[in-house]
């Protein structure tokens, strides 16, 4: 009987994590609906912004480039790795967590390499064995454009003072619920178009110049393609909580079925045991 009340106790057990993993995965299908229409939304509109900025950077020589645009020596990086505050969501935060520390032993070894964290599950693995300049955690307690913003600036002060001569964002692209892709892109400085794509001639009017139009635009820029990352990474986060919940709901749901028929087993075991006993004493009376 302790058997039986053991394999009673484990499918209570899995049975209250399977409502849980249940409901989370309910709450974060909600919030990625959201999530999903405005990172859609956006897109288009930051990914054209940024196309025409780097035509109008690439036109601009001498002086009149932008000192966004400013090509130097790259020995101080600095990495923005983008995650989340929360876990429960599969590799999401682990993927961005290895990428960062791969540009820091590979790609830019040997060089200066230092992070801000936004996340607070990436701030706690780096800032362990890394330096930590910035943790922007708070940012996701109310995501605006105005919040992402300041940010932005931050990040523009420290390209532009010669803090840091590279800045580059690390972060999960959204693709669907199931897959992210764990991208790094080049924030500072303005990567300008090359080869035959700036040779096009487009018949832009400017008004007024075209070198104060680009230095208008450029911080606008800049934010929104921060923004764009955050988004990505947000409706990334609640997509790879979805999918990561419903597994284990799957697997919980597996595990009480397996538990269910081995205490089916068990009992029609000790009920089978007792009927021999009753009569095997039975049989014993009668002799």
């Amino acid at each position: 009987m302790a058997n039986l009340k053991e394999l009673r106790s484990r499918i209570t057990s899995v049975s209250s994590t399977m409502q849980i993993t249940s409901a989370m995965k309910m709450v974060s299908a909600a919030k990625l609906n959201k999530a999903q229409m405005a990172i859609t939304a956006m897109r288009p509109y930051a990914n054209k912004l940024t196309e025409l900025l780097q035509n109008l950077s690439a036109s601009l020589e001498g002086d009149s480039a932008s000192a966004y645009a400013e090509q130097r020596e790259e020995n101080k990086i600095l990495v923005v790795a983008i995650a989340s505050n929360r876990g429960l969501a599969g590799a999401f935060n682990s993927n961005i967590i290895k990428a960062s520390k791969e540009l820091y032993e590979n790609v830019y070894s040997g060089k200066q390499v230092d992070f801000v964290t936004i996340g607070k599950k990436v701030n706690d693995i780096i800032s362990k064995t890394h330096s930590v300049v910035a943790n922007k955690n708070e940012v996701y307690d109310d995501l605006t454009f105005a919040n992402v913003a300041a940010i932005a600036e931050e990040l523009m002060e420290y390209f532009t003072s010669g803090s840091y001569d590279k800045i580059v964002v690390v972060y999960n692209k959204f693709k669907n619920a199931a897959t992210q892709e764990v991208i790094t892109e080049q924030f500072l400085p303005i990567v300008p178009i090359s080869g035959e794509a700036t040779n096009t001639n487009l018949d832009y009017i400017f008004e007024p110049s075209k070198e104060e139009i680009v230095e208008q635009l450029i911080p606008k820029s800049l934010k929104t393609q921060l923004y764009k990352a955050i988004r990505d990474s947000f409706a990334s986060e609640h997509g790879a909580r979805m999918t990561a919940m419903h597994k284990a709901t799957d697997n919980a749901t597996e595990l009480r079925d397996a538990l269910k028929l081995s205490y089916n087993k068990a009992r029609q075991a000790s009920i089978t045991n007792e009927i021999l006993e009753i009569v095997g004493g039975a049989e014993a009376l009668n002799n």
